[in-house]
């Protein structure tokens, strides 16, 4: 059943058109994901469909009844609410009773993780605001909800906890996202909105991956399109430079015609460049010291808990650490300790002689927002020297996809993607031995995350990288490190050998069933001889299905694989059948316990 549907919506800001007669329809049931590159009018859209904005032309039609949700980019709470306040007003004038309403309110709090129902709201991290937000929605239990990128402020543990809520929804959803894993997780239709389409978007059945095999196989038509036209206008030139005079009806039909194909080829032409994404690439000073940086033993605290103690780290030429751990962790603090910011209170940082850090700061304090986009692109003048070349701003800017006309405007008047581009630049001037990024990829489009990640693959020097972007971390880091946010360190080879580190230790991430641990062995038993034999072979058995299920895990995190249709169905085929026989398997080691123990 059709829950919202849009006819021919437009909008634009500034004279500038954002979409332009977008045509969709949501039905029950669909998880839908909204992509698009920085300024395609994603949010924008989604203001529509909630009410808070209103189409320049074209309409808009709900069922009738329909109960909306909409979780907007920024998490806006009254002043101080507590927890238990938000969910209660979220429940006013909803027709529930007030002990439907407090039973309600106890299963959220239960669902999202909240201990203290009087905590103030002020006091809350970014991480949970936002599972405040999304607690707010989801207690209205709607038909449909709207969300703009709710994985932004998230941990880690955040994600998979959301995806666990998301894969297992009674509702619709529409979620605008650059979480490529997330996207691939959590939906059964992908839009994306892009002037390289000749509608204004493409609308794909599936998840993130039969989008990708669709949008390649329409990108690749597209472009032999534009060499067939290319070919046709051509010969067209070729027969009118011979001094046709467009006399008779037939000659002044194909001059007609001529002029037709032309404008076919010039819009076609128009729609093959929207594809167009920023021009990164990190320098690096060549420097071949061994060793950049050696922290050893080295120990923080703050506000009387410690972060992390003893900790090791080494980075040479090459190496690529990825940084993981909870908000609150320490990961932030750690870096400022590597880069000198910050002393540790035990332990050395050794650094190589002149060493050059370059430093993505999360929180872009080191970007005013007064200043202009001219002057935050090119500091010293009207050029820029990159790479030993001199670059004219308006040039450099166009490399970051940054118009002419944009120049003048003043850096907090950006959209936090082009903020992101603009802090990426400026990085891009400095020549560096170590890259030291502080998530990096917050509010960037997947286009521009994929050349990100391209360049970082690329740059021969170190690279420290705290991201929440699992594609990301599984394609560019050589070694993982974790911190627990008890003082606790621990290396690993990847992101997937980390996850089931985190299952083995009861911390499975929500977005599967943790195995559970067998039960106490005790001496009686009432098994068969063949039973016991099976007992005892059981562990054995679970060990090699964990790490088949493990080594598949890891295949599936394989770029090359997720980016496969048809590789990625097989591989989560096989996914399945393993995390099946591994259930099965602490199913009947649980059972031949119980029939051991049983009088």
């Amino acid at each position: 059943m059709l829950l919202l549907n849009g006819q021919d919506l437009s909008k634009s800001y500034g004279g500038r058109p954002l979409f332009t007669d977008i045509t969709f329809g949501i039905d029950e049931g669909e998880r839908l994901g909204l992509l698009g590159p920085n300024g395609a009018g994603k949010s924008t859209l989604l203001k529509l469909m909630a009410g808070e904005e209103k189409p320049d032309r074209g309409i808009l039609a709900a069922r009738r009844g329909l109960r909306l949700g909409y979780l907007p980019q920024e998490d806006v709470f009254p002043p101080d609410a507590t927890v238990e306040s938000v969910l209660v007003e979220a429940l006013a004038g909803g027709g529930a009773d007030e002990t439907e309403r407090a039973i309600r309110i106890e299963i959220m709090l239960g669902q999202t993780g909240f201990s203290d129902r009087t905590q103030n709201v002020q006091t809350l991290s970014g991480g949970w605001r936002k599972r405040l937000a999304l607690a707010r929605e989801l207690i209205r239990e709607p038909d449909l909800l709207l969300m703009d990128e709710p994985t932004n402020h998230l941990d880690l543990e955040g994600i998979l906890w959301l995806e666990q809520i998301l894969q297992s929804a009674p509702f619709a959803y529409l979620v605008v996202t650059h979480d490529r894993y997330f996207l691939q997780n959590v939906t059964n239709r992908i839009v994306e909105l892009n002037g390289a389409y000749a509608e204004g978007y493409l609308s794909v059945k599936g998840n993130y991956s039969d989008f990708l095999e669709r949008r390649a196989d329409y990108l690749a038509a597209q472009a032999h399109q534009q060499q067939a036209l290319a070919s046709q206008v051509r010969r067209e030139i070729e027969w009118l430079r011979q001094g046709a005079q467009a006399r008779s009806t037939k000659e002044y039909s194909r001059i007609k015609a001529a002029g037709k194909l032309m404008g076919e080829l010039a819009e076609v032409k128009f729609r093959n460049a929207q594809g167009k994404t920023a021009d990164i690439d990190f320098s690096a000073t060549g420097r071949k010291t061994r060793e950049l940086l050696l922290a050893k033993g080295i120990e923080k605290s703050l506000g009387g808990r410690t972060l992390f103690r003893g900790l090791d780290v080494l980075l040479g030429p090459g190496a690529k650490l990825g940084l993981l751990g909870p908000n609150g962790s320490g990961k932030t603090s750690l870096l400022r300790v590597l880069t000198d910011e910050l002393a540790p209170d035990r332990g050395t940082v050794k650094r190589a002689d002149d060493l050059r850090i370059v430093y993505f700061d999360q929180k872009r304090e080191h970007l005013d927002p007064q200043l202009p986009l001219r002057e935050a692109l090119a500091p010293n003048g009207d050029a820029v020297v990159y790479r030993g070349a001199q670059m004219h701003v308006a040039a450099w800017a166009k490399r970051f996809l940054f118009r002419t006309d944009q120049l003048p405007m003043s850096v907090g008047n950006l959209s936090g993607g082009e903020q992101a581009r603009v802090l990426i630049a400026r990085l891009m001037l400095e020549p560096a031995d170590l890259l030291i990024l502080d998530e990096p990829t917050n509010n960037l489009d997947i286009p521009t995350l994929e050349i990100l990640e391209e360049s970082l693959s690329d740059f021969p020097g170190a690279l420290v990288l705290v991201t929440h972007d699992r594609f990301m971390m599984d394609r560019l880091c050589t070694e993982i490190l974790a911190l627990d946010g008890k003082g606790g360190a621990r290396f690993f080879a990847d992101y997937h050998q980390w996850e089931g580190f985190q299952e083995r230790q009861g911390e499975a991430p929500p977005a599967r069933e943790a195995a559970k641990a067998p039960p106490p062995k005790r001496e009686a038993s009432a098994l068969s001889t063949s039973e016991r034999r099976e007992l005892g072979r059981m562990e054995e058995k679970i060990e090699t299905a964990e790490q088949e299920l493990a080594t598949l895990q890891a295949r599936m995190a394989d770029p090359a694989v997720a980016a496969d249709h048809v590789k990625l169905q097989e591989c989560w085929s096989s996914v399945q059948a393993a995390q099946a026989r591994v259930a099965e398997l602490y199913a009947r080691w649980e059972e031949l316990e119980a029939k051991k123990n049983s009088t």
